[in-house]
């Protein structure tokens, strides 16, 4: 099956980064070889919504969740309708498939308090790397930023007399991020710090040899440290956005602010921490009001 085009829309049309891009080219490879060797299709034009049907069973029955499994169902059906508008295909197959129910997981986001903690009373090394380390941190929880775009971050992207982070997304698409005087001047502190090295690129995170940090390296970081003071499951980058956007709104901050600060394309993505603000109201409510243990002492 040649995806090469369907590739080519989605890497200089739809601006897709790398990694998607290398997502949905697992994603058709996989299918192809599904359907090669179960079925001895090829062409797009042979598909069936019963072979989308047993490669999805296929892909459960070797333990992928439903959620792994409704990704590449999506990257199938753009897959389709890049070929049906071309007119290559006349009926696209994954109209009549329905993807897995997947169970509804509020993210996890690290306590304030926590994180109160870590930066107020965990101690960083000395050097360079203790003063990355920390400013990495405060970056991802003060501005909710992708661990991608942290990475992709330039020195060039820090104004700090305006006060700002100006952020490449996905898509491609730019956003200007605030920054308080406090964090502008530990990144002053730090670009002091890192003039000490032979920076060998224009990125403001380095590793300790001077080149661009790594999303591994940035992850580890991050884990080692929110270990420190949290026993959340999600220890990783996406935690501290997931607290960004969190505990934002739930100081009630408007939906539509977060919006843009996360850099969702819709409202959608954002609703989700409507939701986890009204469980931490329920948290609340359970440990503090008069009435809460009572009302659960009724219902046992």
């Amino acid at each position: 099956m040649d995806i090469t085009a369907f590739l080519q829309y989605l890497e200089f049309e739809k601006r897709f980064s790398e990694n998607t891009l290398a997502a949905y080219t697992k994603d058709m490879e996989q299918f192809s070889l599904f359907l090669s060797e179960h079925y001895g299709a090829e062409a797009p034009d042979q598909v069936t919504h019963r072979h989308i049907r047993a490669f999805m069973v296929d892909l459960l029955g070797k333990g992928n969740s439903p959620k792994t499994v409704n990704r590449k169902l999506s990257t199938l059906r753009a897959f389709f309708r890049f070929l049906a508008r071309r007119g290559q295909v006349s009926i696209d197959p994954t109209l009549k498939v329905t993807g897995p129910k997947t169970p509804k997981r509020l993210p996890g986001a690290i306590r304030q308090e926590e994180l109160e903690r870590l930066f107020g009373e965990v101690d960083f090394p000395s050097g360079f790397e203790g003063s990355r380390d920390r400013l990495l941190l405060e970056v991802l929880y003060a501005t909710g930023i992708r661990r991608a775009e942290l990475i992709g971050l330039k020195v060039a992207d820090v104004d700090l007399a305006a006060g700002h982070l100006l952020i490449r997304g996905k898509g491609r698409k730019e956003r200007l991020v605030p920054i308080s005087r406090q964090l502008a001047d530990q990144v002053q502190a730090y670009l002091s710090e890192r003039e000490g090295l032979p920076p060998m690129t224009a990125h403001l995170f380095l590793t300790g040899k001077g080149k661009e940090m790594y999303p591994k390296l940035a992850y580890n970081i991050v884990k080692r440290y929110l270990s420190l003071v949290s026993s959340s499951e999600q220890m990783g980058p996406h935690a501290l956005r997931h607290s960004f956007a969190t505990h934002l709104a739930e100081n009630g901050a408007e939906l539509n602010a977060i919006k843009e600060l996360l850099g969702h394309a819709s409202l959608a993505s954002t609703q989700i921490y409507t939701h986890n603000t009204i469980a931490r109201l329920k948290e609340v409510y359970q440990q503090a009001h008069p009435k809460a243990e009572s009302e659960d002492m009724h219902h046992k």
